[in-house]
């Protein structure tokens, strides 16, 4: 009896020490950092030939091994004088797109040389990255608008267009991400007007760039003074310890006079973007006053 009584207390004894040392391990351990939402970002730019060309066009293709999560554009040396056509995001409904080509015409007949710069903003692989498009009707009204939605369940990192059949004389005034500063968004809207008077008929493309959930995932603005100059530039800047996976922009009160010429994330090939520029002249005298706002979409870091 007094052996069994023994072997009890030890095997108590032995059961608490084991208790303890787990007690005691799970305190040692260190906490887990928390998960970057988007691991591995960083933007790529291409540029095309720099010529006097009246179209342009060129293709920023994500590092091997990396997805596109959203796009910009640069036009240089035209000011005002150039419009971007299509930018578009390759990828499907199935397939994770990896490039965006940029292609941009002169609006009017233009001397100079120039050129145009492709942004792509590419990250480690996201869970369940596909491209949505949606077309507008094909006619010959002056303006028409698009939404592009994610499918449910996915929100959007990124955003492109598309302008079909209008060769120039059409510009998109509205390039807007759904979401705010709480809210995660779900949907793009593409928004364009004929520049100069034209007979052809036309549609425009909305691109959405859309992922399982991202931690974190808002909508960010900024809206530039509202004047009458030639010229205006505003950047919509992430909140600390985010990141930005891509953007939009909207012209308000210049109804197709307006050129959005700078859509262009910052960062570079080692350096995670963190804001996005939105750079707009008139492309004719237009007399009243008008502004330019920046979107900019952000996840956790």
């Amino acid at each position: 009896m007094r052996a069994q009584n023994k072997s009890r207390r030890y095997g108590a004894r032995a059961s608490v020490l084991v208790l303890g040392l787990v007690a005691a391990g799970a305190v040692l351990a260190p906490a887990s950092p928390a998960s970057a939402a988007v691991p591995g970002l960083v933007r790529v730019a291409a540029t095309s030939v720099n010529n006097s060309a009246d179209y342009h066009s060129v293709t920023a293709t994500c590092p091997v091994g990396k997805v596109l999560t959203g796009t910009g554009y640069e036009l240089n040396g035209v000011t005002g004088e150039g419009v971007v056509d299509d930018l578009r995001p390759n990828g499907g409904v199935a397939t994770a797109p990896t490039a965006v080509t940029v292609g941009a015409y002169e609006t009017e007949a233009f001397a100079g040389n120039w050129s145009v710069t492709a942004y792509a903003i590419c990250a480690n692989p996201l869970a369940g990255l596909v491209r949505v498009a949606t077309t507008s009707v094909s006619n010959s009204t002056d303006f028409r608008s698009v939404t592009a939605t994610c499918p449910v369940g996915k929100v959007l990192s990124g955003t492109g267009y598309e302008l079909n059949g209008v060769t120039g004389e059409g510009v998109v005034d509205d390039f807007r991400p759904n979401g705010g500063v709480a809210t995660a968004p779900t949907a793009v809207t593409v928004g364009a007007y004929e520049s100069d008077a034209t007979a052809l008929n036309w549609s425009a493309t909305a691109y959405a760039i859309c992922a399982n959930p991202l931690a974190g995932l808002v909508r960010t603005s900024a809206v530039g003074a509202s004047t009458s100059l030639d010229f205006r530039s505003v950047t919509a800047t992430c909140p600390v310890g985010k990141v930005l996976t891509g953007a939009g922009y909207e012209l308000n009160g210049v109804t197709g006079e307006g050129i959005v010429d700078d859509f262009r994330p910052n960062g570079g090939p080692a350096t995670a973007p963190t804001s996005a520029a939105s750079g707009a002249y008139e492309e004719d005298a237009f007399a009243g006053n008008w502004s330019d706002t920046a979107y900019a979409i952000c996840a956790t870091a």
